[in-house]
């Protein structure tokens, strides 16, 4: 009886530990599967959630949060210069996360288009509804404000920009007749 009861007390003990991640994941045939153990590789979409009183690593505080969620931040810039380059610094010194979107993407330019009458022109800011167009240092920390953004980094901030693509190395060039004999002369 005893050891019914240690075997008991040890397995809720565990429990919880067990217990602070839980996999969901999809077959090859489509069936949703549910556990706390990690997917097979074979699987086609996986996701982890983790439970338990601590807060998840990485999290914004709550005003930040609500700030992000009720006013979304996007930048529509390319590397026009310096008003491009001041727009996406102040947004990223003052800790605002943000959506960057280059116009020189077909989809991005015509939802900018969208938003300014037809025209491409950047850097713009959309603060949830409202646009801002070309930098302004005023303007911009105004529609913040209002928007409930903090006035400094509370936390590193984290931009959301299109994956660029993987260059490849280049090959290196054979050497000349004229540096292999520098290296024959030093040897």
């Amino acid at each position: 009886m005893k050891a019914l009861a240690m075997v008991l007390a040890l397995a809720l003990a565990a429990g919880p530990a067990a217990a602070d991640k839980l996999y969901k994941w999809t077959d090859k045939d489509g069936n949703i599967h549910y556990t706390d153990q990690p997917p097979p590789p074979e699987a086609k979409a996986s996701e982890r959630k983790t439970f338990g009183d601590r807060a998840p690593e990485g999290t914004l505080p709550y005003s930040l949060q609500k700030a992000v969620k009720d006013f979304p931040v996007t930048l529509y810039t390319s590397d026009c210069g310096d008003p491009c380059t001041r727009a996406s610094a102040a947004l990223t010194k003052r800790g605002v996360p943000f959506t960057e979107k280059n116009p020189r993407d077909p989809a991005a330019a015509e939802e900018l288009k969208a938003l300014t009458g037809g025209k491409i022109e950047i850097p713009v800011m959309k603060v949830g509804s409202q646009v801002l167009r070309g930098y302004e240092d005023e303007s911009w920390k105004n529609a913040l404000d209002v928007a409930g953004y903090p006035t400094s980094a509370l936390v590193p901030v984290a931009t959301s920009k299109p994956a660029a693509p993987v260059q490849k190395p280049k090959p290196e060039a054979a050497p000349t007749q004229a540096q292999m004999a520098l290296v024959e002369a030093l040897r």
